[in-house]
Parts: C-alpha cells; sequence; structure tokens
C-alpha cells in the first residue's frame, strides 16, 4: 500500500518537470512551478490531511475493506481522469483532489492498524512497512518516465490509473471484519483538550507542518533542477529521483532498527535535523557532483521522520490516544505539503526550461532563484528539527526526569 501511496507521492517531480516543459499538454503550465507543485501538494496534502475524516470512518464501519477499496477506485480514477486534462484546473480536480481524497481512504485503513500489533520492535515494524514507499519510488520512476517517453503522458497516466486499482483490489482484501475491532481498540477518535494543552501536542503539531512543507521542495524539484541548472536529460533526473527514493527505503528500516536500541524521539529529531542540514550544505548552489552526493545523504535522512513519526505519536501519547492524535497530526501534515513546494514555486518564478529558455532568463539567475528555494526549504526542516527536539525534552520533563534513550 505505502509502494502505491506514498510511491506515487514521491514520484510528482517527474509530473512537474513534464507539464512544466515545453512539450507539456496543459495549456498555461509552462514554467509554472507554482501552479503545478500545487497539483501535487493538493493530493499528498490530501493524503495526509484525509485522516481526519478517515480514521473516524474506521471506528463506525464494521468492514474497513469497503473504505480501503473504495479509496483505491477514487485515486485510480482520479489518475486515469488526468489523462484527459488540458487545464490546470480540471488537473486539480482530477490528478490533485479525486487523487487525494482516494490515496487518504486507500492510505489509512491499513496504516492505522499496525502500531497496535508492535511494542518493543515497533520502530523497526514501522520501518519496513514505510520502505515500501521507497521501493515504490525506485520503480515507478523509470517506469513511469518509459511510459512517458514511449507512450506519452495520457497513457502514461492510464495505464497507471488502471495498473494501481488492479493491485488495490488484493492490498485492501486483507482487511477483515476483526481489522475494524482492532483499529477501534487503538482509542478514540477525537483528541482531548486535555492533550490539545499540552505543550508536546502543540510543538509536535507544529513540527509535523514544517517537516511536511521542507521535505516536499527537494522532493518536487530534485528532478527540474538536474534538468534546468545542471543540464541533465529528463532521462537521468528520472534515474536521480529513484536513487533518491532507494536509498531513503533502505534508510526507514535502518532508522527503525536504530531507533529500537537508542531510541525512537532520538533517532527522529537527529534525521530531522540532518536532513536540513545537507540541504543547506551540499543543494545551496551545488555542481554535479555536490548534488549527487545531496542525492543520497537526503535520501538517508530524510525517511527517519516518516518512518518514526507513528511509533513516537504512540510512545508519547499512549497507544489508547494513537488513533486521534495520528488523525490530528497527519491533517497538519497535509497543510504543511499545501504551503512547501507552491511557495518554492513562487520563488523560483516563472521560467523556461534547458539551454532554450536562457535567452529570456540568465542561467545564473535560474541557479540563484533555485539556491533561494534551497534555503526555504533547509529553514523549514531545520525548524522542525528544533520542535521535535523540544518535543523530546518536554516528554521527558512530564515523565519524571530526562533519560538518554527514549
Amino acid at each position: 500500500m505505502t509502494f502505491h501511496v506514498i510511491g506515487i507521492n514521491s514520484i510528482y517531480g517527474l509530473f512537474q518537470e513534464f507539464y512544466t516543459s515545453p512539450e507539456t499538454n496543459v495549456k498555461g503550465a509552462e514554467g509554472q512551478d507554482a501552479l503545478v507543485s500545487l497539483v501535487g501538494t493538493i493530493g499528498s496534502g490530501l493524503t495526509w490531511s484525509g485522516s481526519i475524516f478517515v480514521n473516524p470512518m474506521i471506528s463506525r464501519v464494521d468492514n474497513v475493506k469497503l473504505i480501503s477499496l473504495s479509496g483505491a477506485f477514487i485515486m485510480s480514477v482520479g489518475i486515469f481522469l488526468a489523462s484527459f486534462c488540458t487545464q490546470l484546473w480540471q488537473l486539480y480536480l482530477t490528478q490533485g483532489m479525486l487523487y487525494g481524497i482516494g490515496s487518504s481512504m486507500y492510505y489509512f485503513p491499513l496504516m492505522s492498524l499496525t502500531p497496535a500489533y508492535f511494542d518493543r520492535n515497533r520502530g523497526a515494524a514501522m520501518g519496513i512497512v514505510l520502505a515500501g514507499s521507497g521501493v515504490g519510488g525506485l520503480v515507478l520512476s523509470p517506469v513511469f518516465h518509459i511510459l512517458l517517453t514511449r507512450l506519452g503522458i495520457r497513457w502514461a497516466l492510464r495505464v497507471l490509473g488502471i495498473w494501481n486499482f488492479v493491485l488495490g483490489i488484493p492490498i485492501s482484501s486483507v482487511l477483515t471484519k476483526k481489522h475494524g475491532v482492532a483499529a477501534g481498540a487503538t482509542g478514540r477518535t477525537r483528541v482531548s483538550m486535555a492533550l490539545v494543552k499540552r505543550g508536546t501536542f502543540i510543538l509536535q503539531s507544529f513540527g509535523a507542518f514544517l517537516q511536511a512543507a521542507g521535505n516536499t521542495v527537494p522532493v518536487y524539484f530534485l528532478t527540474t533542477y538536474s534538468v534546468s541548472v545542471l543540464s541533465y536529460s529528463s532521462t537521468t533526473g528520472s534515474l536521480f529521483l529513484a536513487v533518491n527514493t532507494a536509498v531513503n527505503s533502505v534508510a526507514r528500516i535502518a532508522m527503525g532498527v536504530l531507533a529500537d536500541r537508542v531510541g525512537r524521539q532520538n533517532t527522529m529529531v537527529l534525521s530531522v535535523i540532518f536532513s536540513a542540514v545537507s540541504v543547506l550544505a551540499l543543494w545551496y548552489d551545488s555542481d554535479r557532483g555536490r548534488f549527487i552526493a545531496f542525492i543520497v545523504l537526503y535520501g538517508v535522512l530524510a525517511g527517519g521522520y516518516n518512518a518514526l513519526l507513528p511509533t513516537t505519536i504512540a510512545e508519547v501519547y499512549g497507544v489508547q490516544n494513537y488513533s486521534s492524535v495520528n488523525s490530528f497530526i497527519y491533517f497538519i501534515r497535509g497543510f504543511g505539503a499545501l504551503f512547501g513546494a507552491p511557495i518554492a514555486g513562487v520563488i523560483l518564478g516563472s521560467h523556461q526550461r534547458g539551454a532554450s529558455g536562457s535567452k529570456n532568463f540568465a542561467m545564473d539567475a535560474l541557479r540563484t532563484r533555485y539556491n533561494d528555494v534551497a534555503v526555504y526549504g533547509g529553514v523549514l526542516l531545520l525548524a522542525s528539527g528544533l520542535c521535535v527536539a523540544y518535543v523530546r525534552w518536554l516528554d521527558a520533563r512530564n515523565k519524571g526526569g530526562w533519560s538518554w534513550r527514549a
């Protein structure tokens, strides 16, 4: 399931590159990074923020299989209908809203069950589950690029939509009525005011917002930077995206195993802070060598937060509050995703791709704009790291004293 949902979300950079290129099939999209990135952020934002209505639905519906299966169908329809779009507003409705609502319904019935099944090895378990997203990006990035170059964007989207639903059927079918009971056992679906007033909850929410906003920036603009500034081909750009997600996949498992031994909150704090450092130190004004180093290192570090957030929610707030806190935190992450890439697109501004556009938009000016985008993304991630670090300190204080392993 994470192969499908997060894998497709993670390769939106390929759509970003195509829709803003001279070969685009969407009117008014060429060079409009802010407007085009909004399509992807609506989709990924709704994937997370949809938790606010999906999790209560899980607790009320006996057969959660129907929720997940309906979600797989809706997200697949959104992808399929996007193949007929010629205007940006049409993409907002299909590849944005329909896809996002469906992916959320597909994602949370399966994901909400996992943490309740594990305790001592919860970090490793979630790392393995969420590693599917990296494998998804690794496989889907080159495959979709091949479909795009050989079949064109319309048939590439149709194949992706049909494939998504065909595989979604057996995945959703593993859920049974007893899984619905287990999901309901993870606790209440509304956040209590006592939790809301806690400093840990406020900072956790703010950190989730900032991390989601900051993380979308490299993911969406990695491919366009490699093509526009470093003059790589679009094929190489898709390969870079695949490498990044492959490294991310392995790192999520490793981070989960490490977290079970040195502390889940410790590992999450360090992964967020060092992911910010990698953006500011390696992506900013990077040449080809530093950019490749950034692709690998960011892939290693960025997966820690996503893999460990569910486990730390259960650890800080208790399994009995997991469902309510998890749904709210992911709701906030959805809003964060909506702010990250579109604002980065505004900073970048409208421009043409490659050498043909250099007459109208000097390459050094374009590099400067991308440097500003890197600073924006890095600062967001750094601020998120400070938030989760303070959550770590507050949680230790609330539990009666500092422990190095937490």
